[in-house]
This record gives structure tokens, C-alpha cells and sequence, in this order.
């Protein structure tokens, strides 16, 4: 039988290419998403059609509540998604401790699951500048991992897989179309509306529309306007 895998899914470019990657490497996937309280539910909603379109064998979603503390954009709606273009400093679309809560959401459900492989489709290259995106933390929560689970101490070693932390967007669309991603089903952006149609001004937006048009592909994305 194949290894099993949890796999984040927020519904948009990158994690569903993570979600295809591990597919392809042969994996048994186990999708879970996040409701954590972000501005918009039509990113849910892709991670529903994604995974059933990429054949994943289970998907959950799991409800928290990052308003209670707010502190971004995209869990205070008293604070405005930022459109001026990127920046060097940490945008305030960065949700506190949100990558840190999803792989403890994941590690659990993967302990559950007797698995020892969870797949992030965090980004190093072209991305916001998130601290929770860099190998760093990732490497740091993956020993942590180890040293707090009761499958880790019986001597089942966690992995955690992080397929396009090193890829340029570009890069990221050109791999997941090999692997059958369709990309019309993601939404990306901070603020799109209910039909998950994209604002195409906010930092996600101007992110992943430079992607496409870096790989020469038609960009697939459902503009507001």
C-alpha cells in the first residue's frame, strides 16, 4: 500500500501544486484546510474542488478562530488589504503563528493516521516575505515534531515536505501543469469576492499574475473586474 500523506490545502496556487506533487511521488493524500476565520470562504471552497479534482482520499476542514486575536488583514476586517505593490517589510497580511497552527492541526491528524509525511506548499521565492515560509521554521518545527509526538519517541520519524519552497511562481505553474493541476479552480487573492473571483491588486495577485506571465502561460485567474 502507498504512504500515507496529510497534505495543507488552502485552496490556492501553491498548495495545490504541493497536494499534485505529492500525488505524483505516489503518496496516499489526506488534504486539510483551515478555516481560521480568513476574509473571504471562497478559498475553502477551491480546497473542496481541488481535492476531488486531484483525487485526494480524504479532505478535512478544520474551524479555529484567528479573529479572536486579529493582528492582519485577513482575520480584522478594520484593516485593509494592502494594493500599493510589494515591500521589504513583513506585510500586514501576515496572520501570527498561522503556518505554526496549521502543521500542529496537520501533525495531529497525521499521528491519528500512523503517517509520517505532511506536504506545505510554503514559498521562499516569489512570496510576501512571511517569516513562516522560510526552511528555517520549517526545519525547526519538524524537530520539534519529533521530540513531542508519541509516534516520533516509538521511533516513527516525522518528514515534513515542502516541494516548492525553492521555485520561482513560474516554476511552480510550469510543475503543476505537467501534473494536471487546473489552475482555474485556485483562488490566490486576499480579498476575492464570493465567487472567489481575484481583486488583481493585492500582493497575492500581482504575485501570481507575474507567474503566468513569466511562464508564458494564460493566466487562468477569474478577475472582479
Amino acid at each position: 500500500m502507498s504512504a500515507k500523506a496529510v497534505v495543507l490545502l488552502s485552496g490556492g496556487l501553491d498548495s495545490a501544486t504541493a497536494l499534485a506533487i505529492a500525488k505524483d511521488q505516489q503518496f496516499e493524500c489526506y488534504a486539510l484546510s483551515v478555516d481560521y476565520g480568513q476574509r473571504h470562504a471562497a478559498e475553502l471552497s477551491a480546497a473542496k474542488k481541488i481535492a476531488q479534482a486531484l483525487d485526494a482520499t480524504a479532505h478535512k476542514i478544520i474551524k479555529i478562530d484567528l479573529t479572536a486575536f486579529g493582528g492582519s488583514a485577513l482575520t480584522d476586517t478594520a484593516l485593509e488589504v494592502p494594493i500599493a505593490g510589494e515591500n521589504t517589510d513583513i506585510p500586514i497580511t501576515y496572520v501570527p503563528a498561522r503556518n505554526t497552527i496549521m502543521l500542529s492541526l496537520a501533525l495531529a491528524w497525521a499521528e491519528t493516521l500512523n503517517c509520517r509525511d505532511i506536504f506545505i506548499g510554503v514559498n521562499a521565492v516569489d512570496y510576501s516575505g512571511y517569516p513562516d515560509c522560510r526552511p528555517a521554521f520549517i526545519q525547526a518545527f519538524e524537530n520539534m515534531a519529533n521530540l513531542a509526538t508519541k509516534a516520533a519517541i516509538e521511533g516513527k520519524k516525522l518528514t515534513i515536505h515542502t516541494p516548492v519552497i525553492d521555485l520561482s511562481k513560474q516554476d511552480i505553474i510550469q510543475t503543476g501543469l505537467e501534473l494536471g493541476v487546473d489552475y482555474s479552480l485556485t483562488v490566490s487573492c486576499y480579498q476575492a469576492d464570493e465567487a472567489g473571483n481575484a481583486c488583481g491588486v493585492c500582493d497575492s495577485c500581482r504575485i501570481r499574475r507575474k507567474g503566468f506571465t513569466e511562464a508564458g502561460i494564460a493566466d487562468m485567474t477569474r478577475y472582479q473586474v
